[in-house]
């Protein structure tokens, strides 16, 4: 099966949701998402583990983000 093809099978109502929970988990006492782009800022972003668990919040936004461009570029 081709790759667009699963794209174009996710409703956008799940794909928000996942997306949005995944940007703000954890809840307290800060997103991780908000706390690794402060480390990318500060330069203090070298550890494989940060850069995995940045890399795996933003997962469901990038494909979110993928699925949108799809919408429009038909």
């Amino acid at each position: 099966m081709h790759m667009w093809t699963i794209l174009d099978k996710i409703p956008y109502s799940i794909l928000i949701v996942i997306a949005v929970f995944m940007i703000l988990a954890p809840f307290k006492p800060m997103p991780h998402v908000l706390e690794k782009l402060i480390m990318l800022k500060n330069g203090t972003l070298t550890k494989p583990i940060d850069i995995f668990d940045l890399i795996f919040h933003l997962v469901p936004t990038i494909i979110l983000l993928l699925k949108v461009y799809r919408s429009f570029s038909k």
